[in-house]
């Protein structure tokens, strides 16, 4: 039987190793002439882990993207205890999750976002998904990404129309009565056979960096209009919105004594509101 401290160092050690690929893979399209930045962070207690975090800025394809892996352990605020599945009583955890937030310099290219995590409380489970945030209508970009989703979705036997509709259900802005983007996957709280979830989270970060290779690569030349830029720029403003009033990585990173600014690093570089 797989104990619960190799599922952990398993985990830790893809997510350190996923986030390398996604760095190598970026600077790539930025044909290697722009890099990233590196920071550690670690709690208060250091004990308790901290994480690492990767940000690029100022790219040809990039106006900034951060990449960020964190490990930490702790107790919970009794306050957020509720909100978490096993913490309920001890409020216990253990976690360790990569991060993705791309903010592109092309308007006609979506913001991308990906994360996968896995979470031990008194239970264990996998978490994440994938989305994007356009900011120009594009059927064929849209028919890409979930096509790729659908497809390792069903090579790995999970329910690829339950995700979607999840990742639709979240990425929704209540308050203005419209979705953040065009969705994709979100998934949480999957507890059942560790290796074949544990498999699927592998997979699916692969199929982020394929994913976002090819949507990039299909518009990285083409030309912009100041018009463009500034529609990108409110769209950006939704993007703001939701991270700082709904998203449950930006609350949960802040209740379990995550690094703010690398918390907020999901936040993109520039934005409007009319």
């Amino acid at each position: 039987m797989i104990t619960s401290e190799f599922k952990k160092k398993m985990a830790d050690s893809w997510f350190s190793y996923l986030q390398i690929q996604i760095c190598k893979s970026f600077e790539a399209l930025e044909d290697n002439k722009i890099f990233f930045s590196k920071r550690h962070w670690y709690k208060k207690n250091v004990k308790e882990g901290g994480g690492t975090s990767y940000l690029l800025s100022g790219g040809k394809i990039f106006d900034k993207v951060g990449v960020n892996k964190s490990t930490v352990s702790g107790i919970f605020p009794k306050k957020f205890r509720s909100q978490i599945l096993g913490a309920e009583k001890k409020g216990n955890y253990w976690a360790s999750g990569v991060s993705v937030v791309a903010h592109m310099k092309n308007p006609k290219i979506p913001a991308l976002h990906f994360n996968t995590r896995f979470i031990v409380t008194s239970k264990e489970w996998f978490g994440g998904g994938m989305d994007a945030t356009p900011s120009h209508k594009d059927l064929k970009e849209s028919k890409i990404i979930h096509s790729e989703l659908k497809k390792i979705c069903l090579q790995n036997k999970k329910n690829y129309t339950k995700y979607k509709h999840w990742c639709d259900e979240y990425f929704f802005l209540p308050h203005r009565n419209e979705a953040r983007g065009i969705g994709g996957i979100f998934f949480d709280y999957e507890t059942k056979d560790w290796d074949k979830n544990f498999k699927f989270v592998r997979e699916l970060g692969l199929t982020f960096i394929d994913i976002s290779n090819k949507v990039i690569s299909r518009k990285k030349y083409l030309k912009y209009s100041k018009k463009d830029k500034e529609k990108q720029l409110f769209k950006r403003g939704r993007y703001v919105e939701f991270n700082l009033l709904y998203d449950r990585g930006t609350k949960f990173g802040l209740n379990s004594g995550g690094n703010t600014d690398s918390i907020l690093m999901s936040l993109p570089p520039e934005a409007k509101w009319e």
